[in-house]
């Protein structure tokens, strides 16, 4: 009986190491970089996938706070593969459906793993724009 008490509490424990694991080896991750209110930049860990021509983000809710930031300054600076980009962030409404779909094809079993801790239905998509000249 105490080690099936033990292996219960382990549990959280495990799925939080998973959790971790999966986000941050999971996949390609990139450096997002926003700006608050008092114009301090803050920088996010996040995936990114690369689909319909264009490169995209998700938030697993919209509450995100680097959403938040995102959507009151859009301009922001993107670090894939050691590489700076300036894009502008555009959230782009009833598109998370299929950000989710190429999320799991590129990220597979990590990615199943991570869509435990949001709602399908409170995803937010994100495309990145190049800026123009």
């Amino acid at each position: 009986m105490a080690r099936i008490i033990g292996i219960l509490l382990l549990l959280p424990f495990a799925y939080g190491i998973g959790l971790f694991v999966a986000s941050e080896w999971g996949g390609e991750v990139v450096e997002l970089e926003t700006v608050d209110a008092r114009g301090a930049r803050i920088r996010t860990s996040l995936w990114i996938v690369e689909g319909y021509d264009d490169l995209w983000l998700r938030a697993g809710s919209p509450e995100a706070a680097w959403l938040q930031r995102l959507r009151a300054r859009p301009d922001v600076r993107l670090t894939r593969s050691g590489e700076t980009q300036r894009y502008r962030a555009v959230v782009v409404p009833d598109f998370a459906r299929r950000i989710n779909g190429l999320m799991r094809e590129r990220y597979g079993l990590a990615d199943r793993l991570i869509s435990t801790i949001h709602d399908p239905d409170e995803v937010v998509a994100v495309r990145l724009e190049r800026p123009g000249p």
